[in-house]
């Protein structure tokens, strides 16, 4: 699939062997580069959890994010009818789910300390 806005972009579906991981590669293919990924784990009990997401610095502020997160988007609404979604995300990804209906819950803070 190759998006106009971008006419050497082509967004790449993959699901790993022996896993429940499945991921979404952009992929410009003039450079032979990966520009972005987004991904997702398919859990027991109907659940699917919402993973990283990651466009090279090179290629941001052109919707590839976007691009990616509506290209999973669908792929869940037509094949995983009834189960659960969830996702951890950054202040910055939050008016997206917001925008798909998504309940937000507790505020987590990242810390960290070098000892």
């Amino acid at each position: 699939m190759i998006y106009s806005f971008m006419e050497n972009l082509t967004i790449t579906y993959i699901k790993t062997h022996g896993q429940t991981l499945e991921m979404w590669s952009a992929i410009d293919i003039k450079n032979n580069l990966s520009v972005g990924h987004i991904c997702m784990n398919v859990e027991k009990d109907n659940r699917i959890k919402f993973l990283d997401a990651w466009v090279h610095d090179d290629y941001r502020r052109r919707g590839i994010y976007r691009l990616l997160w509506e290209t999973r988007w669908k792929y869940v609404n037509e094949e995983y009818k009834g189960y659960t979604i969830y996702a951890w995300c950054k202040e910055t990804s939050l008016p997206l789910l917001l925008e798909k209906e998504f309940t937000p819950g507790e505020i987590v803070t990242y810390v960290e300390k070098k000892i």
